[in-house]
């Protein structure tokens, strides 16, 4: 369990990719927000977590507690669906809103990318950032498409 990542899981991963591919920009991690929200959009007060089924208790063929050491597993999986709960809570009292993406359902791309867009609404010029290399200067009046 100890080697059982907390960031850049595979799942968070793709939606991730997937998020810069339709052209959202976001933030990782912030440690000043409740739970430690996989992926922030800050401009659009937007928080999603990326839960792994069997971890956060999820109900589907992946979430199932094993059938083995429940005295040690129900409470543990118990604990977390309790801290999920607290923390959405938590970041919705702050006026954000949260979407939370189960691994089960990133088999489906085109479902999980209508949903994503649903929640954040339509990627806009926020969004996207100048290239790097792109120096805005009046002197240099290079346009980035």
């Amino acid at each position: 369990m100890q080697s059982v990542g907390t960031k850049d899981t595979g799942p968070e991963l793709i939606v991730r990719r997937l998020l810069h591919r339709l052209g959202y920009r976001y933030r990782l991690h912030p440690k000043q927000l409740p739970g430690r929200p996989d992926i922030v959009l800050p401009g659009r007060k937007k928080a999603v977590f990326v839960h792994g089924c069997f971890w956060h208790g999820h109900e589907c063929q992946k979430g199932r507690a094993p059938k083995s050491k429940l005295d040690y597993w129900g409470p543990k999986l118990d604990a977390n669906r309790e801290r999920d709960a607290r923390k959405e809570a938590e970041l919705r009292a702050l006026g954000w809103d949260v979407a939370t993406i189960w691994q089960c359902e990133i088999a489906d791309r085109q479902a999980l990318e209508t949903s994503l867009v649903s929640f954040l609404g339509q990627p806009g010029k926020s969004d996207r950032q100048a290239p790097a290399n792109v120096v805005s200067s009046p002197e240099n009046k290079t346009e980035t498409t």
